[in-house]
């Protein structure tokens, strides 16, 4: 798979210039529309009636209108009418790449203040947001920007584009030292999370010997301790003044609102802010090392990885687009070159990767082997470094670049179907303006793709990868000294946790927003601040939620269809699920699903699992395979103008699999691999110990939720064992197929009657699950399991409620919601906004068909350990005790649950998902049309009542993964019994002889 490490950074580069036309807008300012002109794209051979990469580049366009007001901000609006929601997203030209000696973290330091409010809109930007019923709202920050983004209902666009505009222009005198101290504490907590993890440490040793002292790219986003130590209130105010006026920024909406209503709103609220200084971002050369370096580090991981990393040019290169297609080549695609030598053929190494990681100025080149445990790394270095020389010197073939190039574009074709969020169409216009000036950026990308030759990425790599190497070798081991902070940045634990007091006398709730039903219309408003300056703008009513409609067919064996049509992109999306499951496991045989699943895309009878990869990468076309707890399902994700050879290869995989010996083996030791893998994560440890805890190893949930099961069974496993299994549960007469895409459900019945229609069940039994066994008497009690040298301790703990996920549990998991399913929750407000303790922190009813569990994670620095248990205990204890849901949590619930509904559907994938869910729990089709009423209908007491009935703190086993040294002695005092643990170890798998 395509390494994806840089979310936001989805576009890469062209050389071509920009086609939108400029005129004045008799406003001082400039407006321009896109080109509806479209580029026409040198067509490769369409093969065997495939949709070449030409045609579904032109299938791509995103009209738009832009503006510059006087004060400099550009404004970029997209009309997409799908559904009744806007997305607002602002790109401030400034990044880590700006900041000065001294001052390493400053930028993504700053983009967590401007969520602690601002003089208009005081307390959390979460709080308004969560109001209006926001969805895919968050802030990032990389080397070469910083955003904000969310998606609200199309009457709430006023009250986000006020909100966005406030922290533009009316942020400092909101700025408190109180906050600042605060969120130097959730940065370093953030950083401790990422440090904590396996390889954690190693952009750090990249960035440092790729780049030069002094380069704007030589320091992480993330910064120093010491940098965010010694931030000062005057540092942080001098880099908002100098760095974020509109003037430095791009401002997208994209949905349900035209440029004509868009513009007046903008003018209204942005235009009176002032310019600021303009920011020109950091100029910064590629460099080049004066020779081939190498170094070698330790950590705590279960194999040994290595490294080959070069720093090449930046998302306005020429040589991007073959830059990026190279390392997909070389080791994104599933067929990728590394993939077939070194994991299929040689069988060294369990995993590889190779991939472009583009920034403004810069990217980085890098390529990735995991060696096989047991297997000599320098036999496997050189190996790579052969490959590698060979494919630098050669190029790809005409084939490779045009897999590689077709499934690229439909993944881009299928991010598209949203209108914000982390990826959808205001990102490509916002990109494409700050980078390159041009909103039409993604476009040229596109047809650069669609051009490219295997001359071109060949020349790309000899130009750019036959410079010095840097080649990083990470051994298993103990890590050096981790850079700690001087102290704790928190503030004192007895400081008075917000958002859960009880009202004062007279003090009145949150007010309900308006609503009306779809046909009528109205307004309303809701309490203004008080104190406010610039009064909150009115939300206008917001509707019901229209779900698509649910259709169902039947194919001739009695295989169920569920169908719900979406338009918006030519994709279709088919989920083959099967009552099944993690928890369909054999008690004494666990990871034999697991291995199964993993074989079906390696073989069938007649493809092997390089014509399989490859197939899919002409079909742009995505199929994979997975289990939940309950359900064990194999999706595909196709182009609706390639749907029946998708359909073919999907049908393929699912009813024919070889179970190749061959291939048995070498999917069997890269399990292994995985499992020691998870042995070393903080996560995956927590999630190998708390269900046994919980349920108990005789209950079919009372094991890892990864599946991959006892690594002594998966070494014993037989090609026999994993064809019974297939027999028992992977079959017509266990199987409903979930479907949604954008042809009508009468064209799509015939292509799954051709493919699955004549599948006959096998003559052996089906497989049945029991949940017969009783989970144990809870004993509430501490697991302390010891990862050495880890500067951040995993909180993990629940008990099992007395309650089933197909009973109706809304009234439980609202109330939860309060408690710690939001961010604005109680237990997250107290650990990371008012102590500084964690970077994130939760609590959830995790449904699931049988019996649920409440399970709480918090992630703290190693320090606060206990202080973070203490306080956990009395938040929960309150909430099920004397210190019930209050008036203002409640609205809270309801207006952000009701009006969410919009955006919370606009995908495909989100239909698809819901389907199944109300399948799984046996929901009726217009559950999600019912919904909002319900919230409605809900009170205060409901929710104590649900919480009260079947939470209860005295039950709860609490697992903590780090290090014993550090947090044994915190323990004491918290009355329960402690128990000490070390992580299982999986013995790796066997080598593969040395090639």
């Amino acid at each position: 798979m395509r390494s994806m490490l840089l979310p936001l950074l989805m576009l890469g580069a062209f050389a071509l210039p920009a086609c939108t036309t400029t005129a004045d807008d008799g406003g001082g300012g400039t407006v321009a529309s896109s080109s509806e002109a479209t580029p026409a794209a040198e067509a490769a051979p369409a093969d065997q009636g495939l949709a070449s990469v030409a045609s579904l580049v032109e299938q791509v366009n995103i009209p738009y209108e832009q503006f510059t007001l006087d004060n400099g901000l550009r404004v970029i609006v997209h009309e997409d009418r799908k559904a009744p929601v806007a997305a607002v997203s602002v790109w401030y030209n400034v990044g880590s790449k700006d900041e000065p000696a001294g001052k390493t973290g400053f930028a993504h330091l700053f983009e967590h203040l401007m969520f602690n409010g601002s003089e208009n809109a005081p307390g959390d930007y979460f709080e308004p947001l969560k109001e209006i019923g926001a969805t895919d709202f968050n802030g990032t920050t990389w080397f070469d920007r910083t955003n904000y983004f969310q998606t609200v209902p199309r009457p709430a666009l006023e009250r986000a584009l006020f909100l966005e505009s406030d922290r533009m222009g009316h942020l400092l005198g909101a700025v408190t030292q109180e906050k600042l101290t605060n969120q130097i504490g959730v940065v370093q907590n953030e950083k401790r999370q990422g440090d904590n993890e396996p390889f954690g440490l190693v952009e750090y040793a990249q960035l440092e010997a790729l780049f030069p002292e002094g380069h704007p790219y030589h320091h992480s986003t993330i910064g120093s301790m010491a940098d965010l130590d010694k931030a000062s209130l005057a540092d942080v105010k001098q880099w908002f003044r100098s760095r974020y006026g509109p003037n430095n920024a791009v401002l997208v909406i994209a949905g349900d609102v035209s440029a004509a209503e868009a513009r007046p709103l903008v003018e209204k609220y942005f235009g009176d802010i002032p310019r600021g200084p303009v920011n020109n971002p950091a100029r910064a050369d590629v460099p080049t090392l004066s020779a081939a370096k190498s170094e070698v580090m330790h950590d705590r991981v279960a194999n040994t990885r290595l490294y080959r990393n070069w720093a090449v040019p930046g998302l306005l290169s020429e040589d991007m687009v073959p830059l990026d297609v190279a390392a997909g080549i070389l080791g994104g695609l599933a067929s990728s070159r590394l993939d077939n030598e070194l994991v299929r053929k040689d069988q060294t190494a369990v995993r590889v990767t190779a991939s472009l990681q583009p920034f403004h100025r810069v990217s980085l080149f890098e390529v990735t082997a995991d060696v096989k445990p047991g297997v000599d790394p320098d036999v496997v270095a050189r190996r790579l470094d052969a490959i590698l020389a060979d494919y630098i010197a050669n190029g790809p073939t005409e084939d490779e670049v045009q897999r590689m190039v077709t499934s690229d574009v439909a993944g881009r074709i299928r991010g598209l179907e949203q209108v914000g969020g982390f990826g959808g169409k205001a990102v490509a216009l916002a990109e494409g303006t700050l980078y390159a000036n041009d909103p039409e950026f993604y476009r040229k990308q596109l047809l650069a793709y669609a051009r490219v030759t295997p001359e071109d990425v060949r020349k790309a790599m000899q130009k750019w990868l036959t410079r010095p190497v840097y080649a990083l070798r990470v051994d298993p081991g103990e890590r050096g000294a981790y850079e700690e902070a001087a102290a704790s940045k928190g503030s004192a634990a007895s400081q008075r946790p917000r958002y859960y007091r009880r009202p004062q006398a007279g003090e009145k709730p949150l007010a309900p927003l308006p609503f009306v039903a779809e046909d009528q219309s109205g307004g309303g408003a809701t309490a203004q601040q008080p104190t406010a300056k610039r009064p909150l703008p009115p939300v206008g009513a917001i509707g019901n939620l229209d779900f698509p409609e649910v259709e169902r067919a039947t194919l001739s064996n009695g295989i169920p269809i569920v169908y719900a049509r979406r338009t918006a992109v030519p994709v279709t999306r088919v989920t083959l699920e099967f009552n099944a499951g993690v928890a369909a496991d054999p008690a004494n045989a666990l990871g034999t699903q697991s291995l199964m699943l993993e074989l079906l895309t390696e073989g069938t009878t007649t493809r092997n699992s390089i014509q399989i990869a490859e197939e899919q990468e002409r079909l742009g076309a995505g199929i994979g395979t997975g289990a939940s707890l309950d359900r064990t399902v194999v999706g595909l994700d196709a182009l609706t103008p390639n749907l029946g050879r998708s359909l073919d290869l999907l049908a393929d995989v699912v009813r024919n699999p070889a179970f190749d010996p061959g291939e048995v083996e070498r999917l069997r030791a890269q399990q292994l691999t995985r499992i020691a893998q998870e042995l070393t994560q903080p996560g995956t440890i927590a999630a190998r110990t708390l269900p046994a805890a919980l349920y108990g190893t005789a209950h079919p949930y009372g094991r890892s939720p990864t599946g991959t099961g006892d690594p002594d069974v998966v070494r014993r496993l037989t090609r026999d064992d994993l064809i019974r299994f297939h027999q028992a549960w992977i079959r017509p007469d266990n199987l409903t197929i979930f479907a949604v895409g954008d042809v009508p459900l009468a064209e799509l019945v015939p292509q799954l009657e051709a493919r699955f229609g004549n599948w006959a069940a096998p003559a052996s039994p089906k497989g049945t699950k029991t949940f017969a066994a009783t989970p144990p008497a809870p004993r509430s009690r501490i697991i302390l399991v010891d990862r050495p040298q880890s500067p951040q301790s995993l909180i993990s703990a629940g008990y099992v409620l007395p309650v089933r996920g197909t009973e109706d549990l809304l009234l439980l998991t609202s109330a939860n919601e309060v408690l710690g399913g939001d961010f604005l929750s109680r237990i997250n407000m107290d650990l990371r906004e008012t102590k500084g303790w964690s970077y994130g922190s939760s609590s959830s009813v995790s449904l699931r068909e049988d019996l649920v569990p409440y399970v709480i994670s918090a992630p703290v620095q190693a320090d606060k350990t206990g202080p973070a248990i203490r306080e956990l205990m009395s938040q929960i204890s309150g909430f099920t005790g004397a210190n019930g849901v209050t008036a203002t949590e409640l609205q809270r619930v309801i207006n952000g649950n009701t009006r969410e509904l919009a955006g919370q559907f606009e995908t495909s994938g989100a239909v698809l998902s819901a389907l199944r869910s109300n399948a799984l729990y046996r929901r009726p089709d217009n559950y999600w049309e019912t919904i909002a009423d319900r919230y409605r209908g809900m009170t205060a007491a409901q929710l104590d009542q649900a919480a009260r009935k079947v939470i209860d703190p005295k039950k709860i086993v609490w697992v903590v993964v780090g290090d014993a040294a550090k947090v044994r002695p915190q323990l004491t005092g918290l009355g329960l019994p402690v128990e000490v643990i070390k992580p299982a170890a999986a013995t790796p798998p066997a080598a593969a002889p040395a090639q």
